[in-house]
């Protein structure tokens, strides 16, 4: 049981750093490549769409780690899940604290309403969510490596 958790939990924390990297080095430069406004409301649909699911995705994925560390206390690699779960912690108060507020207001935005601002605050949220996808690129390793 605890191998099927442990690879379940695994493929789950990949999964989102996929979609995560993906957003930060794929979907953003095509938004940003885009003409006229077109990048904008597709960063706004995609902080909609994304909004709504990554919250249970990034807590499930602590959760899921957690729930590892504890079950698999005393077998090997114990110390690499509990260093991931604090990392998949950083990685979801980043998400509080940095990139849901300004998501928050960028998937509101339209080319009537948007700020004067909008693509330096677009750019402040690149900056963060390229730290956050590193933290969870270190926390997805650490669950590999811990599978060994």
């Amino acid at each position: 049981m605890l191998d099927a958790l442990e690879v379940f939990t695994t493929v789950i924390v990949g999964l989102m750093v996929g979609v995560e990297f993906s957003v930060a080095f794929v979907i953003n430069p095509i938004f940003n490549a885009l003409p006229e406004d077109s990048g904008q409301l597709g960063r706004a649909h995609g902080g909609r769409m994304l909004g709504a699911v990554m919250p249970f995705w990034y807590i499930g994925s602590l959760v899921l780690s957690a729930i590892w560390a504890v079950a698999g206390w005393h077998h090997h690699g114990a110390g690499l899940v509990v260093t991931a779960g604090a990392l998949l912690i950083v990685s979801v108060v980043m998400s509080m604290l940095l990139l849901v507020p300004i998501n928050n207001r960028g998937k509101t935005w339209t080319p009537e309403n948007r700020p004067a601002d909008w693509k330096e605050q677009m750019n402040r949220w690149d900056r963060f969510h390229y730290v956050r996808v590193a933290v969870i690129i270190a926390a997805f390793a650490l669950l590999v490596a811990a599978l060994a």
